[in-house]
């Protein structure tokens, strides 16, 4: 399906009719395909909204990408959707889009989850950074400058963060561990979990074992 939000067509899936609505945002360069195992698990007690961001999957191509622009047209879908303080979780460049969501329109959504998300560049491992500059010599993809260039998320805006939020990275992830721990620190209320043996989306794309990652945090208090 799509809808247009801030002059551009999004494309998204619904599934599930559960009171609670949740929100699944994917990361550079993939779509909501990747969450097709997820979904399903979710959509028995959730109703499920998966997008494609703009610039990705089935939604309208752009010349140029910010996390600004897509954060803002994620939270236009919510609103024009009326979807009541849905759960959002984002991986990678979702988990960033999650990020800026939770800090700039405080009481739209419920509780967050965020998976190999960064609040700088500096936050991504140096060999992974290298390969962007790389690749971006190569090709000059506005997906990878995106990368290269953002995003720049104070902890001083992390601490703006007040609902339950829980933070998910792999031990073998693109980002630095310290890093994640630094986002953790500067949310309040906020879990972190390390996953043993996962990289940082081994355990996410069209993998069940995300849901079983997530449910203790969605259906506790």
């Amino acid at each position: 399906m799509r809808t247009e939000v801030n002059g551009i067509n999004i494309n998204y899936e619904k599934t599930g009719k559960g009171e609670q609505s949740i929100v699944l945002l994917h990361g550079n360069g993939e779509d909501h395909t990747m969450f097709y195992e997820l979904s399903q698990l979710l959509a028995k007690d959730f109703t499920v909204y998966a997008l494609d961001s703009r610039g990705h999957g089935e939604s309208d191509p752009v010349d140029s990408l910010t996390y600004d622009e897509m954060a803002e047209d994620v939270v236009s879908f919510i609103k024009k959707k009326k979807i009541k303080h849905p759960i959002l979780y984002g991986f990678s460049d979702g988990g960033i889009l999650g990020l800026l969501i939770a800090i700039r329109h405080p009481g739209l959504i419920s509780k967050l989850i965020v998976s190999g998300a960064n609040l700088k560049p500096t936050g991504l491992k140096n060999w992974f950074l290298r390969q962007c500059e790389l690749d971006y010599e190569a090709n000059h993809s506005p997906l990878i400058e995106l990368m290269l260039n953002n995003p720049n998320i104070s902890h001083e805006e992390l601490h703006t963060i007040h609902i339950p939020t829980l933070i998910l990275a792999g031990e073998d992830d693109l980002v630095k561990e310290a890093h994640t721990e630094s986002i953790h620190r500067n949310i309040e209320n906020s879990q972190m979990q390390i996953l043993a043996g996962e990289g940082h989306d081994t355990y996410v794309i069209h993998n069940p074992k995300l849901y079983d990652v997530m449910a203790p945090f969605l259906f506790g208090e």
